[in-house]
């Protein structure tokens, strides 16, 4: 469900990074570096960072509230007086979910933003085509691509946690499923921040 937010996003951020792109690499007479300096904006930062955080918002929300729901009127106990584990049949497949489709959400919006910036830069603006596309390849390597990826993953796993936790601990009331649904989007967007300076950290 959070495919179609993803890609939305993705073309515009794309779209504006295109017009933005432009606007500061034509004072420099360096447009046709436009492909190249989207590529790797989208690849390292934006790609990883904003999926993340529209993740929290969408996915990390519906998780939560999910499970603070099943606290609140007793479906885990339910489980427990049962025998059934919920951490094994509630919270694990939710947390794998979200963990094994964040580096694929990345992936999805890295390549419509490409698109958006190709759409503006070539279509709108004027780029060369032929200088856009090989100018990127040139420049972006491997480990570039490697960096995103493992950004979404990691990012992944924290916003995950994170929602699965407040979620699972929610206190079982209305108010209680709101907080921790309030909880789990500031949580997850501070926590995904700190960690990309971090994972750029050591990255570079």
């Amino acid at each position: 469900m959070s495919l179609v937010i993803i890609m939305t996003s993705g073309l515009f951020v794309g779209m504006v990074l295109g017009l933005q792109g432009y606007d500061l690499l034509q004072r420099f007479g360096s447009e046709e570096s436009l492909g190249t300096a989207a590529a790797l904006g989208l690849l390292k930062e934006l790609g990883p960072v904003v999926t993340a955080l529209l993740f929290a918002g969408r996915a990390g929300t519906a998780i939560a509230s999910e499970l603070g729901l099943m606290r609140a009127t007793d479906q885990i106990a339910a489980m427990d007086i049962m025998a059934v584990d919920p951490m094994r049949r509630v919270v694990l497949p939710r947390f794998l979910g979200g963990v094994l489709s964040m580096p694929l959400l990345t992936a999805v919006f890295i390549a419509i933003g490409l698109f958006g910036v190709q759409l503006v830069g070539v279509q709108f603006l004027g780029v060369d085509q032929g200088s856009f596309w090989s100018q990127m390849r040139g420049a972006v390597e491997l480990g570039d691509v490697r960096e995103g990826l493992i950004k979404g993953a990691v990012f992944g796993v924290a916003c995950s946690l994170i929602a699965v936790f407040e979620g699972y601990n929610a206190i079982p009331t209305a108010e209680g499923v709101g907080r921790a649904t309030t909880r789990t989007v500031v949580i997850s967007a501070v926590v995904t921040l700190i960690l990309d300076y971090i994972l750029t950290a050591i990255m570079l």
